[in-house]
């Protein structure tokens, strides 16, 4: 059944270089994004800035690892030809090690915690100084990417080398070890959004933070999913391979995460707002002053009540081009909730957003395009033995 697979599907459909333009794009996306930002911005803007685009295109990344953990722990067939695609994109990070690297030389400009002067101020700081100090802040950042490394390049290169051999004890083993692999991304994602969106207003907690930058990621996942979908089948790629039944799936999916972010946004707010904790409330007090306020209704508003009646509808999930439509807004609003998440923090009166903001969205957004690409084009977009193709390919919504 394995061996015979491949012979169903066209070699056009599983051409990896039909991304191959990703790399010249992002690429050139990415020096010019990383020199603009570096030239007009510089300072802790530019800290800020790339922290916020850092976050936002690891969180993809992340959500894309996640769903192919949960595909091979669930055995579901219906996914197996789009996994390939989130495969490629989980295999970019080791990348974000690399990109981290302007994050940890302006710590001093995002983290007040590593001014010794502050925290000598500050008996919290004082209190947390065993967790919050540069070398174990950096410990922790390599455990991170050591641990996310070593899952996603683990499981994409066993996917692509079942192309080769055919041999169904890789769909056993990936199985076995997405279980652990799940348990690792849990912790390891939960202390990053600590590290590196908590501890910016060290003296706020919150014992949620992790499943909701946890939410977006997925969210953001899919609906990036989506748009690479989309661009590979206009380049003649996936064509009856990844059909409108496979895009409707991915729809419910990102319908339903929008639900479940919501659910975690609101509970986080509804229950230190109740609590009326002042080293709790602090965090949403900053976020109400002047038009950061307007924002935060504004996300209420687009990134739960437009997606959600506007991806209802089955028809919707069931149009290409309306589902892409709801991917880039949901795209948008995945970034604005960061960018409300963290800039509060360097321009507390209001929002101002600025073109370094931009650069640095296009610098870190450009580099993991070229990554995507430069992976992708040196494989099959479709697990070709995998011994559950036939049955995605022949997938149909009831």
């Amino acid at each position: 059944m394995s061996h015979g697979a491949p012979t169903r599907i066209d070699a056009a459909a599983y051409d990896g270089r039909a991304l191959s333009s990703l790399i010249g794009i992002g690429a050139g996306l990415g020096v010019v994004g990383l020199g603009a930002g570096l030239t007009f911005g510089g300072g802790a803007q530019f800290s800020f800035s790339w922290l916020v685009a850092y976050l936002y295109w690891l969180s993809i990344a992340l959500g894309s690892m996640f769903f192919v953990l949960c595909l091979a722990i669930t055995r579901a067939g219906w996914g197996v030809t789009a996994r390939r695609m989130s495969e490629n994109v989980m295999a970019t990070l080791p990348l974000f090690a690399v990109l981290f690297i302007p994050i940890w030389l302006g710590r001093h400009e995002l983290y007040e915690w590593t001014d010794p002067e502050v925290v000598a101020k500050s008996r919290a700081l004082a209190g947390k100084a065993a967790f919050l100090n540069e070398g174990f802040f950096f410990a922790r950042a390599v455990i991170y990417f050591v641990a996310w490394s070593a899952i996603a390049t683990y499981f994409s290169t066993q996917s692509q080398q079942q192309d080769q051999t055919g041999d169904e004890r890789v769909s056993a083993r990936l199985r076995l070890l997405s279980a652990p692999g799940l348990m690792v991304f849990a912790l390891t994602s939960t202390f990053a959004a600590i590290d590196w969106m908590m501890s910016l207003e060290p003296e706020w907690y919150s014992t949620m933070i992790g499943v909701y930058y946890y939410a977006g990621a997925v969210v953001g996942s899919f609906a990036f999913l989506v748009l690479l979908i989309q661009f590979a089948r206009a380049r003649g790629a996936l064509q009856g391979v990844v059909t409108i039944e496979h895009l409707h799936d991915i729809g419910k999916l990102m319908f339903g995460f929008v639900i479940f972010w919501t659910y975690i946004a609101f509970s986080q707010y509804f229950l230190i707002w109740y609590a009326n904790v002042p080293e709790e409330t602090v965090h949403y007090v900053h976020r109400q002053v002047g038009s950061w306020g307007s924002l935060g209704a504004f996300l209420a508003f687009g990134h739960f009540l437009v997606p959600f009646f506007f991806l209802m509808p089955r028809a919707v999930k069931r149009q290409p081009a309306l589902l892409g439509l709801a991917a880039v807004w949901l795209l948008v609003m995945h970034y604005l909730d960061l960018y409300w998440s963290v800039m509060p923090i360097l321009h507390p009166d209001g929002v101002r957003f600025c073109a370094s903001d931009v650069a640095a969205f296009c610098g870190v957004g450009g580099f993991f395009l070229a990554a995507i690409g430069w992976v992708a084009s040196r494989r099959a977009l479709v697990p070709l033995r995998d011994p559950r193709l036939p049955e995605s390919l022949s997938f149909e919504n009831v």
